[in-house]
């Protein structure tokens, strides 16, 4: 063979690496085919490509032609260990006429042929930086082993390009894998079952439901008024489920009507409508493997109602604009504020669908019956809105027993609207009884338990849990907010008085 036919081979064995190297594969499946390139068409046999182990620097061989890598311990050689190590060590390539002449030959891989020439080049990422090595032997003793070693070293720098690459894809792949454990672990912190206020034994009872259905694909129905937390209750359910890795999709059902709602739902076929540019996914589509939360359920027509039903009881539905059926795998957790059993006996709502809905129902109580958890509630609620507003708050036991004597006709989220309003207009950070009553609820008293004015709540002026300001306050509510008889009660001059109202940052009522 002359020196031109060798070039050739060289060239054409070239442009096959470098299609290779340019197909997205595992790597030890794209450095396993590099080699059985080599085999057959560049006349360099026995390849080997050995890469670094970031964490111990041994070299380890991870292809070898014709052997999965896959089987067994890998072979490794430390730096200046063997003929591998040796090249690495080196960093620069080694040949050698017969194999059997080199008494560092360790022969580990009982692969290479003693009586055959032996090439070796390190696979170069840049200047002394070295991440493995390619070795090969040639067919046979000729002339032409210079040429061999130089095109073995084209080849290297073509590997190292897609070592470097896969590498830097594996370590994004591996941030991406700990930023989502990261996120999925505090998602489930946040909607985790220790996470959930109140002790009350209505929402001890609800939380122990929650617990059970969260082990099962059973449908749930969430019952109860505007306000209670419902749409928390169903991401309790769904993080604690067998379904947590797979997506929660939500949808209020109130907030669309029929046309929209049923292509938001099941998705819609390019030119299906007006407007309709594309294909799109629906939420059952999207949702396919998770949950899908259907808010306001009770609210959507009769007519959509026979589409979502056929949806519910066999897991299958077309999209519009479609007559292809596809299956969908989601569990259904729905809620509503509606009286359903009302509305099926006057027909607004199917029988069928009330019943495929109902498997599971789970009721919220206002918070009115559970005014023993608004003292949690409140403090959770408030370190919830500190960290909004990016500052330390504090509520007083004076707050939060004004707050135990409202109705809350809008619930949980009435509540949370009057914290945040309060912490608003608290500069000093603290949420006291007469911030919240001027600033924070219904100045109309919408929803307040009445109290006979005659008979205001009298409270130890003498407790030790009053602060100083609350011990004012309290004074001047049983004095009708006269500052002359509440001085006399805590036994100080009307101009003592005066300036505790001042220097605290009492806001005085005018009844």
């Amino acid at each position: 063979m002359d020196r031109s036919t060798l070039l050739e081979i060289q060239l054409a064995t070239l442009f096959r690496v470098s299609q290779v190297l340019s197909h997205p594969c595992p790597l030890w499946e794209t450095l396993d085919r590099v080699l059985q390139v080599l085999h057959d068409h560049g006349e360099l046999q026995r390849g080997t490509v050995s890469l670094v182990d970031p964490d111990s620097g041994a070299l380890l061989v991870s292809a070898v032609h014709g052997q999965n890598p896959q089987e067994g311990e890998p072979v490794r050689y430390l730096p200046g260990e063997g003929l591998l190590g040796m090249v690495l060590e080196r960093g620069e390539q080694v040949v050698l006429e017969r194999i059997a002449d080199e008494p560092r030959f360790l022969n580990r891989l009982r692969l290479y042929d003693r009586e055959l020439p032996f090439i070796g080049v390190p696979i170069r990422v840049g200047p002394a930086q070295y991440v493995g090595v390619l070795a090969a032997q040639p067919p046979c003793r000729d002339q032409w082993l210079p040429e061999r070693a130089r095109f073995l070293e084209m080849v290297a720098n073509l590997i190292a390009r897609g070592v470097r690459t896969a590498w830097a894809v594996e370590r994004e792949r591996g941030v991406l894998t700990a930023e989502r454990d990261s996120l999925r672990r505090a998602v489930r912190g946040q909607h985790g079952f220790d996470s959930m206020v109140g002790h009350s034994q209505a929402m001890q009872r609800v939380f122990e439901q929650v617990r059970q259905v969260a082990k099962w694909n059973t449908t749930v129905l969430i019952r109860g008024e505007s306000g209670t937390g419902k749409e928390l209750i169903a991401c309790a359910i769904h993080y604690n489920s067998p379904r947590a890795a797979g997506p929660l999709l939500k949808l209020n059902c109130a907030a669309l009507p029929d046309n929209l709602l049923e292509s938001e739902l099941f998705g819609h076929e390019k030119g299906a409508f007006t407007g309709a540019v594309n294909q799109r996914k629906g939420r059952f589509e999207q949702a396919h493997g998770g949950t899908l939360f259907l808010d306001e359920i009770g609210d959507i027509s009769p007519t959509f109602q026979a589409k979502l039903l056929r949806v519910l009881q066999e897991g299958e539905l077309e999209r519009v604009g479609s007559s292809q059926t596809l299956r969908v795998d989601v569990r259904i957790i729905a809620a509503t504020n509606r009286d359903l059993e009302t509305a099926v006996e006057s027909g607004d709502f199917r029988e069928d669908l009330y019943y495929r809905l109902n498997v599971m129902p789970i009721f919220m109580p206002p918070l009115r019956e559970r005014q023993e958890d608004i003292p949690d509630l409140a403090r959770f609620l408030v370190d919830k809105i500190a960290k909004q507003q990016g500052r330390t708050l504090a509520i007083t036991d004076g707050a939060i027993r004004l707050l135990m004597r409202h109705a809350w006709p809008g619930n949980v989220r009435e509540l949370e609207n009057c914290l945040e309003r309060s912490a608003i207009m608290s500069a000093n950070g603290v949420i006291a009884q007469d911030v919240v009553e001027v600033n924070g609820l219904n100045p109309r008293g919408i929803g307040m338990t009445p109290s006979p004015p005659s008979t205001p709540e009298r409270i130890d002026l003498d407790a030790v849990e009053l602060d100083e300001r609350e011990r004012v306050i309290a004074a001047l509510e049983q004095a009708g907010w006269v500052q002359a008889k509440a001085a006399r009660l805590l036994g100080m001059t009307p101009r003592q008085i005066a300036y505790r109202i001042q220097i605290l940052d009492i806001k005085m009522r005018r009844l």
